[in-house]
């Protein structure tokens, strides 16, 4: 059993649950270590500064670094290392959104696809690359976030970015669904790299399931559930 200290300062590995958001993550750990003994200064208790190293969309799973106390002073750096993503590309369709958080808006061919086009297409994202952000993104537009504008059904310009994929592999192909293995730097859209793999293979793609493996050297086989952590505080607390 962990003997935390939220007050000095947790670096906290957490495996985000499916349909969460990560700020709902951090606001039911809050709430958990509310009334942590280490939260008690002269008899008094005190607030602890929480905070998460990295968002991850409500329709993905996986690391999620949360920072109690002085750690949060760190996040940025959390936030700059090198990430790990599996998941599912689903070919032939796209979305609004990129993700199958919104209905199918578009079909494209796909029988012309073949496997060694399936591995052929991920090399030209290897390296630096421009990419952009999808419109249903937390990108500030002129001091609006570029959700809020398309959920106007407005479109604005999102300028590309750049980014560094190292690795990209496929692991598992069963059409119309393409497993990928995918290492990257900061700011990376999963998302978007699955609307521009679409691109890429004449057809178009959207992303049906993500999880983050890995950040930087902190790996999610060593993160801990919701339901575990809450156990861990109250073996604690009693």
């Amino acid at each position: 059993m962990k003997d935390y200290d939220f007050r000095v300062g947790e670096v906290l590995l957490i495996h985000k649950p499916y349909t969460w958001t990560s700020f709902q993550v951090v606001n039911k750990m809050k709430y958990l270590i509310k009334h942590h003994p280490s939260l008690m200064l002269d008899n008094k208790r005190v607030e602890s500064k929480i905070g998460h190293a990295g968002t991850l969309d409500p329709l993905a799973t996986g690391l999620l670094i949360v920072c109690t106390g002085k750690q949060t002073k760190n996040i940025e750096q959390y936030q700059a290392q090198e990430k790990e993503y599996t998941g599912t590309f689903y070919l032939g369709a796209t979305t609004p959104c990129y993700d199958k958080e919104k209905e199918i808006d578009a079909y494209f061919p796909t029988k012309h696809i073949t496997e060694e086009l399936i591995y052929t297409a991920t090399k030209q994202f290897i390296g630096k690359i421009q990419q952009t952000p999808p419109i249903f993104s937390a990108i500030k537009i002129g001091g609006k976030r570029a959700y809020d504008i398309a959920r106007e059904g407005k479109t604005a310009e999102i300028k590309p970015k750049e980014i560094t994929i190292t690795e990209f592999e496929i692991t598992r192909i069963s059409m119309p669904e393409v497993d990928f293995r995918v290492v990257c730097s900061k700011g990376t859209y999963i998302r978007s790299l699955a609307y521009d793999y679409g691109l890429a293979l004449n057809s178009g793609a959207h992303l049906t399931a993500l999880c983050r493996t890995r950040i930087g050297s902190y790996k999610l086989e060593d993160a801990l559930t919701l339901a575990a952590f809450e156990k861990e505080l109250i073996e604690t607390n009693n």
